[in-house]
């Protein structure tokens, strides 16, 4: 078995921030020259996470709305009162989301469905450079 390993770098925004990657990452994976195995993505970070979505506009705002709804960036955090730094929200947030994603790879491409992209979601309160490290495991 052979493993590569990439690292891809994003600047971020913050707030929600949602990134489409899925166009670096496939570089690695044609990089890497593995045929057949698996893409392991991790954001070393406790306030982004990665996922998959249909990255187009309407679903990007829903998702937004939802994490939103779900852990509001208006509520008084443990993690606040102790840090003072008000981003308790996006330790949260990143926790639900989840900080790794892994995609199948067949014929040195990722076997992502049609609509289907890998995003990097910063939710932390301010710009970041974000590093996501890409592996790629297989023949």
């Amino acid at each position: 078995m052979n493993v590569f390993t990439a690292e891809i770098e994003v600047e971020t925004r913050g707030n929600t921030d949602v990134i489409d990657i899925t166009t670096k990452v496939h570089e690695v994976v044609k990089d890497s020259d593995i045929q057949t195995g698996i893409c392991s993505l991790f954001t070393p970070s406790s306030t982004s996470g990665l996922t998959t979505i249909e990255y187009e506009a309407g679903c990007v705002q829903d998702l937004k709305r939802i994490f939103e709804k779900l852990v509001p960036s208006t509520e008084s955090y443990a993690h606040n009162a102790r840090w003072g730094d008000g981003n308790g929200h996006s330790h949260i947030r990143a926790a639900l989301l989840g900080a790794s994603v892994t995609v199948p790879v067949q014929n040195n491409q990722l076997t992502l469905g049609t609509w289907q992209q890998i995003i990097l979601v910063d939710f932390d309160i301010r710009p970041r450079r974000r590093r996501v490290m890409v592996q790629v495991l297989g023949v």
